[in-house]
């Protein structure tokens, strides 16, 4: 018999926090599931880890490879995935034991293409606990993202959504295979929800997203990710004639999305991935405007300054 849920768990040199997901997993009231670990060429005890928990449990499968980062992590996992619906948990976060159970049923009963729950934040400094909730989406009944754009504006969180393997498949979706861990759910969570068509929030936080120390990005080969994320959402929406319909959205996307990346960097990088969002910016004017309905006052009036006075902004960004 398949299992009703295969989750995958991409693993990164996380031994500090990797038993405890992988208990939150083995644990699950949903007992049908298969646990894909992907090892990304870990250099501390993560593989050992898996590899125990694996002799213990036959329904986990330990895949190693070389480091190649978590978009191809995800890839290789997703296809490796037998299950009538995907999951995610990350192998520093950590889910509630009924979670895939409370998805399944209700995924299985509305035939979605993708179920959600809300989720908490887990601040390792302090241990403090914040629920989360995708508050623009109506909770319990079904949403077309054809229709109501509500999907777009939550957290990419990819770990808090289970997916239709079938839909996966059939709308060959994939996550960018950059370098790196940084902003690889962005692009997916934008082209899934841009091809599903039945998708429901449940109104309950089921999984905790860990919040590590470590928030800011020091590698400049991480610096422009996110423009990597955005160009392939724009080269998919075009791809799929879906351009003209969302430019808009993906705009005010990119822009809190940027806003967000450019907080994370430290000098230099900061002032050269603000110089590029300016250019960026002035490329796209007509989008990048008052004619956007998305953009508020105070989003227009940031815009300005990074266009025209980057500097200013780099130096005032609180406006």
């Amino acid at each position: 018999m398949l299992p009703k849920v295969s989750i995958v768990v991409p693993v990164y040199n996380v031994e500090k926090y990797l038993r405890q997901c992988l208990d939150s997993v083995i644990n699950q009231t949903l007992t049908n599931i298969e646990i894909i670990c992907v090892n990304d060429g870990s250099t501390d005890n993560s593989l050992t880890i898996l590899q125990e928990y694996a002799d213990k449990d036959s329904r986990i499968r330990v895949i190693d490879k070389p480091n190649s980062g978590y978009g191809h992590s995800m890839n290789i996992g997703f296809q490796l995935c037998t299950g009538e619906y995907i999951g995610i948990v990350e192998s520093d976060d950590f889910a509630k034991s009924e979670m895939f159970e409370i998805l399944y049923k209700i995924a299985i009963e509305n035939d979605l293409d993708i179920a959600r729950c809300h989720f908490f934040t887990f601040t390792q400094k302090d241990s403090s606990i914040k629920k989360i909730d995708s508050y623009q989406m109506e909770t319990n009944v079904l949403i077309n993202p054809q229709n109501d754009l509500s999907p777009f504006l939550q957290w990419p969180s990819v770990w808090a959504n289970i997916y239709k393997r079938t839909f996966i498949q059939e709308n060959n979706l994939k996550f960018l295979e950059t370098p790196g861990a940084s902003y690889q759910d962005t692009a997916f969570s934008f082209k899934v929800y841009a091809c599903a068509t039945r998708m429901m929030l449940i109104d309950a936080p089921l999984i905790y997203y860990r919040i590590h120390d470590q928030s800011s990005i020091k590698s400049k080969d991480k610096v422009f990710c996110i423009c990597d994320e955005f160009n392939e959402i724009m080269a998919f929406c075009k791809n799929k004639m879906l351009y003209e319909k969302l430019k808009y959205l993906i705009c005010y996307l990119q822009y809190k999305s940027y806003k967000w990346n450019y907080n994370r960097l430290e000098m230099p990088h900061r002032y050269l991935f603000l110089l590029h969002w300016s250019k960026e910016i002035r490329k796209n004017s007509e989008i990048y405007s008052r004619n956007n309905p998305f953009f508020i006052f105070k989003d227009l009036k940031k815009i300005v300054v990074i266009k025209l006075l980057p500097l200013l902004y780099r130096y005032r960004n609180e406006l």
